[in-house]
């Protein structure tokens, strides 16, 4: 049976990651991210009691899934409807997560697995854990049964398919079919996970065979009629009440003891091994209708749970959300967009800002040091990484195009590991960059080219960001390289057909920063007084 909530015809991706998947986590901050959405949170009266440790297996899920873009609006929309229901249900989406994890943890015990199976020693050995195994999947199939028929809301093709297939693939009938021949083969299993002191039950086996006889008085045309278990009184051995079962037993005509006689015992328990080797058999459509079940729905689910969580921690901070929407890729539009990542580290709900970026191709924000510059470009940067995995935004609305290939490019600190300078360090992630540069490409630049002169980095840059708009690349830089920053400003400011969008970080008549971009021609001037200010004056009031 296949799950399919991540996709709506297929269980996995047929899409590649992101370029260079290091570089948009480290520069967009995302483990922040991928970090709180894997804590459970836990309420009392509306207020948070407890946050649980973060689970490594949502971390990596969510930064697996998060890091593959989803190809169209249709598949963006069917994840997004999937995460509105697992925040109607987030208990159906835990225990749909509990229930596969622990099942999947006792079937490895169990000793999952073709080298597994290959330790695990006799035929007999082998044949129990089969049994074990059928038991641990039919009651963890029944207890998500239980799950899904407590679920009257649904409304998103990905569960309600699932409900439906999994309905189908675990019908009552079917599941009536594999206790009933686990019942009777029950004998088998019994006292092997118990001691004898303290049991009070025995299970017997019931086996019927329907024969004929050939010449000489042998068996043929064998068919197996019945097999059951039969639940009787335990007996100790050596106890009266054995010694008198025994007894009884003697004097039923045309019967015998299996026990006494070594030779019968053995052709006895190779009997009742090929009778219940059959019977399992008989259920392996069960056993490979749910193989790979119990993995795909916990990657699935953890996917799931980490939206809902990563919901709840945003709400814990006050910030709004929406489901963004998809337009064309030369267009972009955003309300109070809010750059979460900030949020999750300082646990304050940040400022937000609105823009509308009709027709273009290359959006260019300079003005005031710490004016919120970069904080801007990596909040649309997760933005729109979020959208195109199907998770929701913090923002009232966001509306983006779907880029396949999403490049960051961020000034990195200096570190000894350097075996070359920092400039040479910058062209060269720039290099690999343009050389996986295609059809759908979006790159954020952040004070690219800083680490070398204003003259020569505003050249650089100029070169660079020139190529890459002809290549048809949408290009978001934040930048301080002033010269660069006019020179394009003056080539295209009566040409609206340019493309082109200048921003600045606000700064008041007082020097106060805002955090918000305004329009606006570049100015020729950072303020990195205001910053010089602010620290002398500290100083002296010191």
């Amino acid at each position: 049976m296949k799950v399919c909530l991540l996709y709506e015809d297929r269980e996995r991706a047929d899409a590649e990651p992101y370029y260079d998947t290091k570089s948009i986590v480290q520069d967009l901050g995302l483990n922040t991210l991928f970090l709180a959405s894997a804590k459970e949170l836990t309420y009392e009266n509306g207020e948070l009691k407890k946050l649980e440790a973060a689970d490594p297996y949502l971390i990596e899920t969510l930064g697996n899934i998060m890091m593959v873009p989803l190809a169209s609006q249709e598949e963006i929309r069917f994840r997004q409807d999937v995460v509105a229901d697992s925040l109607k249900a987030p208990d159906m989406v835990r225990g749909l997560y509990r229930i596969s994890t622990d099942t999947l943890n006792r079937w490895n015990e169990l000793g999952r697995g073709i080298r597994a199976r290959l330790r695990q020693g006799s035929p007999v050995t082998k044949l129990t854990t089969e049994i074990r195994v059928l038991h641990l999947l039919c009651d963890a199939l029944a207890e998500i049964r239980g799950l899904m028929e407590q679920q009257e809301n649904l409304s998103s093709r990905g569960f309600l398919a699932f409900r439906e297939e999994f309905y189908r693939a675990f019908s009552k009938e079917r599941e009536e079919i594999v206790r009933k021949i686990l019942a009777d083969i029950s004998f088998y299993t019994d006292g092997l996970d118990q001691k004898d002191e303290g049991r009070d039950q025995l299970v017997r086996p019931r086996i019927v065979f329907e024969c004929g006889l050939e010449d000489g008085l042998k068996l043929g045309s064998l068919k197996l009629r019945e097999v059951s278990s039969q639940s009787t009184k335990f007996l100790r051995r050596g106890s009266t009440r054995e010694k008198i079962q025994k007894f009884l037993e003697s004097h039923i005509p045309d019967s015998f003891s299996v026990v006494e006689d070594e030779r019968i015992r053995e052709q006895t328990q190779t009997l009742e091994y090929g009778v219940v080797s059959y019977l399992v058999k008989r259920l392996k459509w069960f056993q490979d209708e749910f193989q790979t079940f119990f993995d795909q729905l916990k990657l699935q689910s953890a996917f799931y749970l980490s939206a809902v969580q990563m919901v709840q921690q945003i709400k814990r901070l006050g910030m709004g959300w929406c489901y963004p929407e998809v337009c064309d890729r030369r267009d972009l539009e955003f309300e109070e967009l809010k750059e979460v990542v900030m949020g999750i580290e300082q646990r304050v709900n940040v400022i937000g800002n609105t823009c509308s970026l009709p027709d273009k191709d290359l959006l260019i924000v300079t003005g005031a040091n710490q004016g919120g510059k970069s904080t801007f470009l990596r909040s649309i940067g997760i933005a729109q990484v979020m959208m195109q995995c199907g998770l929701p935004v913090t923002a009232k609305s966001f509306k983006s195009g779907i880029f396949p290939r999403i490049f960051v490019h961020f000034t990195r600190r200096e570190d000894s590991e350097m075996n070359s300078g920092r400039l040479d360090e910058e062209l060269n992630r720039m290099n690999g960059i343009v050389e996986h540069i295609g059809d759908g490409s979006l790159i954020l630049l952040n004070e690219s080219f800083a680490t070398t002169t204003e003259k020569e980095g505003s050249v650089i840059a100029y070169d660079i960001i020139r190529a890459l708009k002809e290549a048809g690349v949408r290009i978001l830089t934040v930048t301080h390289l002033l010269s660069f920053a006019k020179r394009v400003y003056e080539e295209s400011k009566d040409r609206p057909e340019a493309g082109v969008e200048f921003l600045s970080a606000e700064r008041l008549p007082d020097g106060r920063r805002t955090y918000r971009m305004i329009r606006g021609e570049p100015e020729l001037t950072s303020f990195g007084l205001d910053l010089y200010d602010q620290i002398v004056g500290k100083a002296r009031i010191k």
